[in-house]
């Protein structure tokens, strides 16, 4: 928690920052709920989502790498059955409008398009996401020499992000970005542990012991 800020007469006052992220979260709030078409504010929503996403990112942490690999693996099987086994995950990505996905304008096409934007869920960045934040754990703990595991894994997200948009520009169908990104996170952070001769500590890594071993 963050301390309280006090003046020169010791009387409590709020942080300026603090203020200013207020204020703009009201001003984002009025101009996302604006009478507007939503080809005209897509920049709102995705600021909001952004914030969103960057709060859940400092909030949660994987606890250990065995954990994150479980959890990507399960939502790795998760994605693909909502999105190819059912039009659940695509009707609620393009028919609900709210803060929680990313849209861009989709590139032009010769094929109509039912709805005018690319769509990446929140859930895409978050849990990605903190696997990556978790990679940055193992480079403070493990020191590796070769390969940073932080560099690795968003280069990993990079490239699994961009295949994932390629396979859907080709198909012109909607992919679970997940299928594309949870192997490629997981793989690169095994196949790392390998090129730095960590492969047993980093299957074992455990955020919390780590840092409880540097507050002792």
């Amino acid at each position: 928690r963050r301390p309280e800020e006090q003046n020169e007469k010791g009387e409590k006052v709020l942080p300026l920052d603090g203020v200013l992220t207020l204020g703009m979260g009201v001003l984002c709030t009025l101009a996302y709920w604006a009478p507007v078409a939503m080809e005209n504010k897509f920049l709102v929503s995705n600021v909001i989502a952004w914030a969103l996403a960057m709060v859940s990112l400092g909030a949660i942490s994987l606890g250990s790498f065995q954990t994150g690999a479980i959890l990507l693996a399960g939502l790795f099987c998760y994605d693909i059955f909502w999105v190819f086994g059912s039009d659940v995950m695509m009707t609620v990505a393009t028919k609900v409008e709210a803060p929680v996905k990313f849209i861009y304008p989709a590139p032009p096409s010769d094929t109509p398009r039912a709805y005018p934007f690319s769509v990446l869920g929140l859930g895409d960045v978050v849990i990605p996401g903190l696997f990556v934040r978790f990679a940055s754990k193992i480079d403070e703990a493990l020191q590796p020499q070769n390969l940073s595991y932080f560099s690795v894994a968003t280069a990993a997200y990079a490239v699994g992000l961009l295949t994932c948009f390629g396979v859907n520009e080709i198909t012109h169908a909607g992919q679970p970005a997940l299928l594309y990104l949870d192997p490629s996170l997981v793989g690169s952070a095994l196949a790392c542990a390998v090129a730095n001769d960590q492969l047993e500590e980093v299957w074992n890594f455990r955020e919390a012991e780590e840092e409880a071993g540097k507050e002792e």
